[in-house]
């Protein structure tokens, strides 16, 4: 992909972000070619996530049937509130 010097300055954070993805990105300048690449090879999106820590208690009552239905009421009527409220 070759851009013009302005493109690149309206455009700067997705075009790195397809420089990172692979995509070999050339910017034009004065009649000058610079190519944007990452250093190193790019890291997948994935491998960049930074995992959250789940905290569940031990008296935590998942597998109650009724706990799992109260849940799932309650999940219903956010889910109904979010889509019916137009």
């Amino acid at each position: 992909m070759e851009i013009p010097i302005t493109q690149f300055r309206r455009e700067i954070f997705s075009i790195v972000n397809q420089a990172l993805d692979g995509t070999e990105v050339w910017v034009t300048h004065r009649g000058r070619r610079f190519r944007i690449a990452p250093e190193d090879q790019p890291a997948s999106r994935l491998s960049r996530i930074t995992p959250m820590e789940v905290l569940s208690s031990e008296s935590s009552q998942l597998n109650d049937p009724a706990f799992a239905a109260e849940t799932r009421d309650e999940m219903k009527k956010a889910w109904e509130s979010d889509w019916f409220t137009l």
